[in-house]
């Protein structure tokens, strides 16, 4: 399932333009906290954060031969459709900053129709993740569930990586809350029969300090039913202890800003304390800290070194490999396990081949921002996917938001994934990040032209759609907990706006959409099911092309804005060329080193045909020996409108 093949890699024989590394390993805002990964000792003191990888800048050799990438052995072009169930097929528009259920809206499992589902496969989506579908510490009570103590709760509608049960599915989202679990297996079925797979949330570093299991099977011993807690740390105990030393509510928690909150009265009864999901081994979390959960034990003793106690197999690995398998056994393709690296590698080496052993179909996406841990939670964690955010996606961004260069995307496949393409899983937004569209970010929704092509066609992994990132969402507004900061809230009661015109009350269609929105999403739509019709996108190899036209090799080339590549497998060979400057066009002409041509099987003589294969049906010519000539104003030419992107397929006349 894994295409390595790191020997094979066609290096250059003098450095090319090896650029700057990616700016840090930390995650992003999850969960709105201040995302440290650092120890805090009972003392409340904690080291110093990790400190970014060292940068690494040599200029380009203008003698520099091409780098490529192999093609991958298997097929590895999963296109997900990331979605919150709460507020996907959520109607109501009356957004009431801290609003309730009732007063704002929430989705439903069964509102996810066949509609929706037919509307989401046209987008050329194979696989859908169903985020927050297990239950989770919520503000909002039904009957026989009371709402957890707001001074624990992270906005109204609650946290969904705060798990309060992991054998049972979210209250919210049930039309029949005492049948939610037979409307989640509803879903899995109507996803599958629309030739569609399902993802969902695996939390396995942390879960909400409410938690308690009310649905576990049978003979389940619960999360620390049988701790000693008199013990701050044993391999066998499923959570970490402060003896002696009760919980504190942060000073400055606010959970409902000037509203109460059930329970509220800055108390929660916790003694001894457990250790907060952050990692921090103090009674006295901050608020920036993930004060509503508590850290899961899996044999490491942090206060002590660090060191491991992997034997006899921790009761935490074996309680945790059994909530996958019961999942799995409900007919779940893929598990997305956030915070993957905060849980030790050793686990994962056991426990994924444990599950695949049973359901050897069912995959592993692994939320991962150490690019130095890559291969190893590969190679040793067996996960099929990991997160590319510090790499192209922070490199996107930057293009996007105006600033940046394209010579930094060369540093991503030749160095920082290099050997892992077929397993990065690749996105511009998704419920950790802001919206494209919001002015946090880009301002701009069609900035996604030239980087979306750039981050779904580049390599053979799986590439990434968040629900509403097809009609330019901006996320806009303070919804409660989550304030006015561009992202779509995970923590309240809320509805999509620009999301909602499409929904359309349940008809899932675009009627309602702007002409500007209609095309954004035909973009999406054309880019996506072309990455799942192209052989040479879903498995080709790779063959980068800015060396040859930065520098004014190729003349209008702007090697600051433009980025150029090939992709090719057999007789398909495409040329993929993107322009990210908002306001400029630039006539470039563009150059195809010799050796190039021939590692991808066209003559060197001739004519070629080029022949658009995104948003128009645009066709070039130029003679072949023209593309490999000294003289810069020979190749090539192709006016790149702002923002635009060619998926050009190279024939022989």
């Amino acid at each position: 399932m894994r295409a390595k093949n790191q020997e094979a890699l066609i290096l250059p024989s003098s450095p090319g333009s090896w650029l700057l590394a990616s700016d840090s390993y930390l995650p992003p805002p999850m969960k709105r906290i201040l995302p440290v990964l650092a120890l805090a000792v009972a003392t409340g003191c904690a080291p110093s954060a990790p400190t970014k990888p060292a940068t690494t800048q040599t200029g380009p050799s203008p003698s520099a031969k091409p780098t490529a990438m192999p093609a991958a052995a298997d097929d590895h072009k999963l296109i997900v459709y990331q979605l919150l169930p709460r507020l996907f097929t959520n109607t109501k528009t009356t957004n009431k900053p801290w609003g309730t259920a009732e007063e704002n809206g929430v989705g439903k499992l069964n509102q996810i129709t066949d509609r929706a589902l037919d509307e989401i496969k046209k987008l050329g989506v194979t696989h859908v993740w169903y985020l927050g579908a297990l239950e989770h510490a919520t503000m909002t009570g039904y009957p026989g569930i009371p709402p957890d103590d707001a001074d624990i709760v992270k906005g109204r509608a609650g946290s969904p990586y705060a798990v309060r049960d992991y054998y049972d599915v979210a209250p919210d989202l049930a039309d029949n809350v005492a049948e939610r679990m037979q409307e989640y297996e509803a879903l899995i079925k109507r996803t599958h029969s629309h030739g569609l797979k399902v993802i969902m949330d695996f939390i396995p570093n942390h879960v909400a300090r409410s938690y308690r299991s009310d649905a576990k099977p049978a003979g389940v011993v619960d999360l620390g039913e049988k701790d000693d807690q008199t013990k701050a740390f044993s391999p066998s105990n499923n959570f970490y202890y402060l003896p002696g030393q009760p919980f504190q509510v942060p000073a400055r928690n606010n959970p409902l800003g000037d509203q109460q909150g059930p329970g509220e009265d800055h108390k929660f009864s916790e003694n001894p304390a457990k250790a907060t999901g952050n990692d921090v081994f103090s009674p006295t979390p901050s608020v920036d800290d993930w004060f509503e959960t508590v850290k899961l034990n899996y044999g490491v003793d942090y206060l002590n070194g660090r060191t491991n106690h992997f034997q006899p197999t921790p009761d935490t690995w074996l309680k945790m490999r059994d909530i996958l398998l019961y999942w799995a056994a409900k007919d779940v393709d893929a598990f997305r396990c956030d915070m993957a690296e905060m849980v030790p590698v050793e686990f994962w080496a056991w426990c994924i081949p444990e599950v695949k052993r049973q359901r050897p179909h069912v995959k592993f996406i692994a939320e991962i921002y150490n690019p130095q841990a890559y291969h190893r939670y590969v190679q040793v964690g067996h996960f099929d996917y990991l997160y590319d955010k510090v790499g192209l996606y922070d490199r996107l961004r930057e293009l996007m938001a105006g600033g940046g260069s394209t010579g930094k995307l060369d540093y991503i496949w030749q160095q920082e994934s290099r050997g892992l393409e077929p397993n990065m899983y690749r996105f511009l937004e998704n419920h950790d990040e802001q919206r494209i569209a919001s002015p946090q970010f880009a301002g701009l929704a069609t900035t996604a032209i030239p980087g979306m092509t750039v981050a779904a066609l580049m390599g053979p992994g799986p590439v990434m759609l968040y629900f509403g990132q097809e009609v330019g969402e901006p996320g806009k507004g303070p919804e409660g907990f989550s304030s006015d900061d561009g992202r779509t809230t995970i923590f309240d009661y809320w509805g999509v706006p620009e999301h909602q015109k499409w929904l359309n009350d349940g008809r899932f269609n675009d009627e309602r959409l702007s002409v500007e929105q209609r095309r954004l999403r035909h973009f999406y739509q054309k880019l996506l099911t072309f990455c799942r019709s192209s052989e040479a996108i879903r498995s080709g190899a790779f063959y980068g092309l800015h060396f040859a036209n930065e520098r004014s090799q190729g003349a209008g080339y702007d090697d600051q804005k433009c980025y150029a590549f090939l992709r090719y497998h057999g007789n398909e060979r495409l040329l993929v060329v993107v322009n990210f400057d908002r306001a400029k066009t630039h006539s470039a002409t563009l150059k195809i080193p010799e050796a190039a041509l021939q590692t991808v099987g066209l003559p060197a003589t001739g004519t070629l045909r080029f022949t658009d294969q995104l948003l128009s049906s645009q066709e070039f010519t130029t003679p072949a020996p023209d593309l490999f000539a000294p003289d810069a104003a020979k190749g090539l030419k192709v006016n790149l409108a702002p923002l635009s992107a060619y998926v050009l397929k190279i024939e022989a006349r």
